[in-house]
């Protein structure tokens, strides 16, 4: 217990000593512990933010049929296997659209003129971890409502609350046009309406064409998960769409490579800092050492005493240079991205700890008391 009073008393003094010189050495630890927090913050929020920006284009995994001849068995899929890609176990919510598509005749009236269109059956399937939720596309109850595409419309000169009339081989379907939509994608020349619609259109019951799927993730993580769809479900055909997985994937890589390496370059600019600091204070504290080891000081015992030293002044500039990267990622995120950066727990105590390791790395210089010989010291030999 007196070893430990004595021990903490030194330590206030040589904290108390020189002011000036531990202004500038936390001032360095803060710095390099805001610029570090702040890139690992956009780092960790970067994978989230692309990840989000490219599931807004649209599904990245398919699952169509494996055998495409001019069968039909072999071209369309068994609406139960929406079920059983639902059981398979993912970590995050994918959502899935089950489609039948098909060509039929349609005409705005039941005795106009029928053009032939491409008319897509819809129903949303959403799967997490062995739940199995459906939803329509359309409003509860109103099976019979559709939505066409710009170009569908402007070709039969359709209007929302219009009606719409498909004809394919004898059977028929009406519906009520909900909205008429312009995406700029293949949407704007088909007509959505519903999978049930679809399947008594097309005279297949319980069959679907292909289910896309939307994936969040990283690439490595869907990867991993078109890969256990593919074991488990042997007779479809499971793929990513490589131009969304690939670009997704360059990008983060890119993105994170940069900003690893401004953090260890932050990290060794900030080390350096501490040593120029330390090793002036390795050159006043010489006399000092040179009297505790006069006393019986362990020259193990005062290395510690200066280590616990940089410690403390890692872990202070560390705690107030991370709350304040955190904050700066948040503006920079308001600035480039539109949103702000979202905080992450994780970069906090990361970022702290990191600056510590650099404060202790940084007191290297202090090593050289070690080696002073308190004679030397009382006669002032340099």
């Amino acid at each position: 217990m007196p070893d430990r009073k004595m021990f903490w008393r030194i330590m206030r003094r040589l904290l108390a000593a020189n002011r000036g010189r531990l202004f500038v050495i936390l001032l360095a630890l803060g710095t390099g512990a805001a610029i570090t927090a702040a890139l690992l913050n956009l780092q960790v929020d970067a994978k989230r933010r692309i990840t989000s920006e490219f599931r807004a284009f649209g599904p990245n995994v398919i699952i169509a049929p494996r055998n495409k001849i001019s069968s039909v068995n072999a071209t369309t899929l068994d609406e139960n296997i929406t079920r059983q890609f639902s059981e398979i176990p993912y970590g995050q919510p994918v959502l899935a659209v089950a489609s039948l598509y098909l060509i039929a005749q349609a005409s705005p009236q039941r005795s106009g003129r029928f053009v032939p269109v491409v008319v897509a059956g819809e129903k949303v399937v959403t799967g997490i971890v062995g739940i199995l939720v459906t939803k329509s596309k359309f409003a509860a109850g109103a099976q019979s409502q559709c939505r066409v595409g710009r170009k569908v419309a402007e070709q039969l000169h359709l209007q929302a609350d219009g009606n719409l009339f498909l004809r394919n081989g004898g059977r028929e379907e009406s519906c009520r046009v909900a909205a008429v939509t312009a995406n700029g994608g293949p949407e704007d020349n088909q007509a959505s309406i519903n999978l049930q619609a679809a399947q008594r259109l097309a005279g297949l019951p319980g069959k679907i064409s292909v289910i896309q799927l939307t994936v969040t993730g990283t690439p490595a993580g869907i990867q991993k998960y078109i890969n256990t769809l593919a074991e488990h479900l042997p007779e479809a055909d499971v793929h990513g769409v490589r131009q969304f997985t690939e670009g997704e994937a360059k990008i983060y890589n890119r993105i994170s490579g940069i900003l690893s390496a401004t953090v260890a370059l932050v990290l060794v600019l900030t080390g350096l800092c501490v040593m120029a600091a330390m090793t002036n204070v390795a050159m006043e504290r010489r006399s000092d050492v040179g009297l505790m080891k006069a006393i019986g000081g362990a020259t193990r015992r005062v290395l510690r005493l200066f280590l616990a030293e940089a410690a403390v002044l890692g872990l202070t500039g560390g705690m107030l240079g991370a709350t304040v990267g955190i904050l700066l990622s948040m503006w920079l995120g308001k600035a480039v991205f539109g949103i702000a950066a979202r905080p992450r727990l994780i970069v906090y105590p990361v970022a702290v700890a990191l600056t510590i390791i650099v404060a202790i790395a940084g007191a290297y210089p202090l090593r050289r008391l070690a080696n002073i010989r308190p004679a030397a010291v009382f006669r002032g030999e340099p």
